[in-house]
């Protein structure tokens, strides 16, 4: 597949840019999607939630009521469940929801993620560019030129770049990453692909291992 090179005030230029078919143009699997994008989400979780059970909770022992004769069941003390204040039966508690997900596994998924965003013509190849200093009006001027300005877009570039970045860091719905640093979830969520034209070969490079 080939796509025309633009420039940052959203024209074409003379050049053109090859996506190579072993990684735009594969047999998606949805399934390595599935599994990718729960793997991402599921590390984002803090697995911080905590709630008191019956032993943990302080609160008097005394006995409530007599134990026979009231026509109700019997009570032991303000800790049981079924009190308000009591403790929780089966709480949560703190835990690690990250798992395993094999390399190949991912590299497939992100594959597929960019093979269905060039079918849906949603990948854009964008002439290499820089900021002398952050500016987010820049950014914005990029983003309405290429026409995604109101759309979710991710940037990707070969290498950091800390004015660029900063430039997007404010905005909502527009993401910058490095090649290295692309994932499915990120892909699959954006609207629009912006490979940065240096980009293309590191992406190529990264995922053909």
């Amino acid at each position: 597949m080939e796509l025309v090179v633009k420039n940052i005030k959203g024209k074409d230029t003379s050049k053109k840019v090859s996506l190579s078919d072993s990684i735009f143009g594969i047999e998606p699997n949805d399934h390595a999607i599935y599994l990718d994008v729960k793997q991402y989400l599921a590390n984002q979780r803090q697995g911080t939630h905590k709630s008191k059970e019956k032993g943990e909770i302080t609160a008097s022992t005394k006995k409530i009521k007599k134990q026979k004769g009231t026509g109700g069941a019997r009570a032991g003390s303000l800790k049981s469940p079924l009190f308000k204040g009591g403790g929780r039966v089966f709480g949560p508690r703190p835990r690690d929801y990250e798992f395993k997900l094999n390399i190949k596994q991912k590299r497939l998924a992100r594959k597929s993620a960019l093979t269905y965003k060039a079918k849906e013509g949603s990948i854009l190849v964008l002439e290499d560019f820089n900021f002398d200093t952050p500016q987010t009006k820049q950014y914005l001027d990029i983003l309405n030129n290429l026409q995604v300005l109101n759309k979710k877009s991710i940037l990707v570039l070969s290498e950091s770049n800390k004015n660029v970045y900063l430039s997007s860091r404010n905005l909502k719905g527009a993401k910058v990453v490095t090649a290295s640093q692309i994932n499915t979830y990120d892909l699959m969520n954006a609207n629009s692909v912006i490979l940065a034209e240096s980009s293309v070969k590191t992406l190529e490079t990264i995922l053909s291992k």
